[in-house]
Parts: C-alpha cells; sequence; structure tokens
C-alpha cells in the first residue's frame, strides 16, 4: 500500500459538528466534513460521494447504516458502514455489522463484528456476453 496515502483525500475541516450532548434522531444527509461527539440514531449518509468525510470520535456512536466516502471511526457503530474510497477503523473503533470498503486501516484494538467485504470499482461483476442457449426437453 506504498503510495496509497497520497491518493486519499481526508480533510481536516469540519462543516458539521454533532456534539457530545447531543442526540440527533432520524437520518443525516451532509456534505464536507462531519464529526460526531454524540449520538446519532439513524442513517448517516454523504450526499457528495467522492470527497465527503466522516470522523466518529471515541465519545461518538451511530446506530444506523453509514454510506460515506471517507470514514474514521473510533467510537461505536450498529449498523453496516459502506465506505467507497477509504476506511480507517483506530483503536477504540467498535463496528457491530458489515465493512463495505475500497481502501481499510485497522489499529490494534479496533472490533469489528461482522464481515470486512473489498469493493473495487475496477472489478465489476461478471455478466454474461450473450444470452445462455436453450436446450430442448423431450417429452414423452
Amino acid at each position: 500500500m506504498l503510495g496509497s496515502k497520497n491518493k486519499r483525500k481526508r480533510t481536516n475541516q469540519i462543516d458539521t459538528l454533532i456534539g457530545q450532548n447531543t442526540k440527533l434522531l432520524g437520518d443525516l444527509h451532509f456534505s464536507g466534513g462531519l464529526h460526531v461527539d454524540g449520538i446519532v440514531n439513524g442513517n448517516v449518509v454523504a450526499v457528495d460521494e467522492s470527497s465527503s468525510v466522516l470522523t466518529l470520535s471515541e465519545k461518538g456512536s451511530i446506530e444506523g447504516e453509514v454510506r460515506v466516502p471517507h470514514v474514521v471511526i473510533n467510537g461505536q457503530i450498529i449498523g453496516d458502514v459502506h465506505a467507497s474510497e477509504h476506511v480507517e477503523l483506530a483503536s477504540e473503533a467498535r463496528v457491530t455489522g458489515n465493512v463495505y470498503y475500497g481502501l481499510i486501516e485497522m489499529a490494534m484494538g479496533a472490533e469489528v463484528n461482522g464481515k470486512l467485504v473489498h469493493e473495487s470499482e475496477k472489478n465489476p461483476p461478471l455478466q454474461l456476453s450473450h444470452a445462455p442457449e436453450e436446450v430442448p426437453v423431450e417429452q414423452s
């Protein structure tokens, strides 16, 4: 993975902050940088599919599905995580659900109670190039 760090579009810019004493009930759609120190009970979805970044601190938790291109997790997520670009699981990360990723970093101590599934845009699912031939069935 040498050189892969240069391809990442991580940013330290925070456009939206969910504070430690905040509990959000419902789905959250955002673009840019989102930092969560509080609790989100709902899905977290990036509107900008290429450069949005979610940072979940060790104080934060999300109960719902996460769909963000770049994710840094150091808190708890109960639900599937879909990170089309990059996922970073810090030492306090706890994910109960499947993690779908393009690139992944995982620190010692991080937990994933589910599957780690690598998804690559370069390898689309196989498709038949032509329709299968029909085989005649004899009836008696």
